[in-house]
């Protein structure tokens, strides 16, 4: 069965807006955007017709533009937070299925959490996933998915070239799981006890924070 083509809804094109919808784009996404701003709207009619330029945000106003036909809307809307919290409001009233609504503050945020929208703090999430990516040290990237689920993005050691997943026991000495393996050449994303790891390989590593900090501390200590 062919997969459903996603429909998502972006309202505000500052820097967080913009880079979310050319990325959507990217992955073939139909997208839907609209700011207040005619040369961010044209600048984004490169990648999407949807593209809308709005004055005030009435709820009249978004149901001609058609979001409450979208499969997700995000509201990159932070500065203003009357008007990011209204449209929320707004675009609950014109039946749109799942909200998404940019953030800059925890009082912010719990105000849209509680009218029903999901939350996400761009510069804090991106200052806390670089703090664990420098306390680690050894990795390439670290996101924190939640407390017991980290994703962590490492060059193959040394001592693991040559060596097939089963002989390193990467699961066994440190309680993580590979995900995913990459090489100059393709992705592996079925994982095989008999894989020969290659110099040049990156490792995509998932576990608990400790987990990860245990494998960073061994690999310190090999150094």
């Amino acid at each position: 069965m062919k997969k459903k083509k996603m429909k998502y809804g972006i309202i505000g094109l500052g820097r967080f807006g913009t880079a979310l919808a050319y990325k959507l784009a990217s992955t073939g996404a139909e997208i839907m955007v609209t700011d207040k701003d005619e040369v961010k709207v044209a600048e984004l009619r490169e990648i999407t017709e949807n593209a809308f330029i709005s004055g005030a945000l009435e709820k009249k106003t978004l149901s001609d533009m058609g979001f409450q036909n979208c499969d997700v809307v995000v509201v990159c809307i932070a500065g203003a937070i009357d008007v990011s919290i209204l449209t929320v409001m707004k675009l609950q009233s014109i039946g749109c299925k799942r909200i998404i609504a940019k953030a800059n503050s925890a009082e912010h945020g719990e105000i849209l959490a509680k009218i029903g929208a999901e939350i996400v703090y761009p510069e804090q999430d991106m200052a806390i996933r670089l703090a664990n990516r420098l306390e680690m040290g050894t990795g390439l990237d670290f996101i924190e998915l939640s407390n017991a689920i980290n994703v962590t993005k490492v060059a193959v050691p040394s001592d693991f070239v040559g060596k097939s997943i089963m002989e390193t026991n990467i699961r066994g000495r440190f309680g993580l799981n590979i995900i995913a393996i990459e090489s100059p050449t393709t992705v592996v994303e079925t994982i095989k006890p008999d894989y020969i790891f290659q110099e040049n390989d990156i490792i995509y590593l998932c576990g608990s924070k400790e987990s990860v900090n245990l494998y960073a501390e061994w690999l310190e200590n090999t150094k």
